[in-house]
């Protein structure tokens, strides 16, 4: 099992500062996202900036989340 998220940020470029349990700070990027289906409500920046960490991954406002094991192997 991959570290859960504890804490993260929206950034600009829509990108995300994520902190995960392990103590780790990586950057994901959402834009290869954005595209694809639930995800292209995200292309609105008061929705992206809506995520908040939730059970150990993170959750907008609209219900749109990611798998923590995604978050930690596709963050850089």
């Amino acid at each position: 099992m991959n570290p859960r998220v504890t804490q993260m940020k929206p950034s600009q470029n829509f990108t995300l500062q994520i902190t995960f349990s392990n103590g780790e700070s990586k950057v994901f990027d959402v834009k290869p996202y954005l595209g694809i289906g639930i995800f292209k409500e995200l292309q609105d920046v008061s929705v992206f900036n809506s995520v908040k960490p939730f059970l150990g991954s993170i959750q907008w406002s609209n219900g749109v989340d990611f798998c923590p094991n995604t978050l930690y192997l596709e963050s850089k």
